[in-house]
């Protein structure tokens, strides 16, 4: 099928983009640049042998995207575009609405005009708020997100609803991520943000390689059996994969739909520095810091219906996920010293 990306050159878009491209699909890629690199479609064309269109362009350019759906034929579009991160966002309430929300209002009325009616949003775990019980599934209540990302995606996820309601040849599949970790194998594409990193994996590989000097660990008093933050990481090969999965169900289905997509079970932050000191055989110096605005103490979920509806399930444990990631940490790194 011909599958558009929104979003499509960022940390989860890209690996997307080589499962689908490795499954037959006609792949194209639509994304503003702001958190990464133009030779990441070479990249993914070493990778898979083939190269993904890419159009350089803001989901807030309502003119520009619909152009771009109509010349790439687009029969299903994957929404991976947004800014993402939870401090950041406490921030800049404004630029995250703005990006978030009138961006996807800019898209749902580019599809509308360009006729694509399949739709799969990338939303997340933060629509739950904090948790009333663990494991989360996806009748859990919404509607308490502790951070205006966390808002942003409820609130798609709303509007999206709507959207559905009105038209009944819409199809949306909400998949609500857990945390996406890890990298391609081959480590030629990961997470690679511009500046410092917001999320944790990149920026303790960053510290193992000696580019950053510690780590903070933000919060050591939370209720858990270490005092710091538990989440449930998912590799980001398996949850490339689900999107994959995913669409045979939109194309079948009509209607809106949220499915979580996670490993099932929860790591603390300490868990993880120790199972990326196990895999880079480095030091990860840390020191522990205050909570930060807008995080919770743990949320894992129970990814039962993802396996039901899309015959999906994660493979990789955390030990793949570091080992991975360091595998593209050493790589980015030598690269980029050779460069400079």
């Amino acid at each position: 099928m011909r599958i558009f990306l929104t979003g499509g050159m960022g940390f989860i878009g890209s690996h997307t983009a080589v499962v689908l491209l490795e499954a037959g699909h006609d792949v194209t890629l639509y994304d503003n640049l702001s958190n990464a690199d133009a030779d990441v479609v070479d990249r993914i064309e070493v990778i898979t042998g083939k190269r993904p269109t890419f159009i350089e362009g803001d989901i807030r350019d309502g003119v520009l995207l619909e152009k771009a759906l109509k010349e790439s034929g687009a029969e299903v579009v994957i929404h991976f575009a947004g800014l993402k991160a939870v401090g950041e966002s406490v921030e800049k309430p404004l630029e995250y609405y703005d990006n978030n929300i009138v961006g996807t209002v800019r898209l749902m009325q580019a599809m509308r005009n360009a006729g694509v009616s399949r739709l799969i949003f990338s939303s997340s775990s933060t629509v739950y708020g904090t948790p009333e019980k663990l494991p989360l599934t996806e009748d859990c209540p919404t509607g308490e997100a502790t951070n205006p990302y966390g808002r942003t995606k409820l609130h798609i996820e709303q509007i999206l609803a709507d959207c559905a309601k009105a038209d009944p040849s819409l199809s949306v599949v909400c998949l609500r991520y857990f945390n996406p970790i890890g990298a391609h194998p081959s480590g030629l594409i990961g997470e690679d943000p511009n500046g410092i990193p917001n999320n944790l994996l990149p920026y303790v590989a960053r510290v193992a390689n000696g580019r950053l000097p510690e780590l903070a660990v933000f919060g050591s008093d939370y209720d858990t059996p270490d005092g710091t933050g538990v989440r449930d990481y998912i590799h980001v090969m398996d949850l490339a994969e689900g999107h994959a999965k995913a669409i045979p169900y939109a194309v079948a289905h009509t209607g809106w739909i949220a499915v979580n997509l996670g490993c099932g079970r929860g790591y603390s932050v300490l868990e993880v520095i120790r199972a990326f000191e196990k895999a880079s055989g480095r030091r990860v110096p840390y020191r522990l810091a205050e909570r930060r605005p807008g995080d919770i103490a743990a949320n894992w979920c129970d990814p039962t219906l993802a396996k039901e509806l899309f015959g999906w399930e994660a493979k990789y444990d955390i030990d793949a996920m570091c080992r991975d990631s360091w595998r593209f940490e050493s790589m980015r790194a030598a690269q980029k010293q050779r460069a400079d």
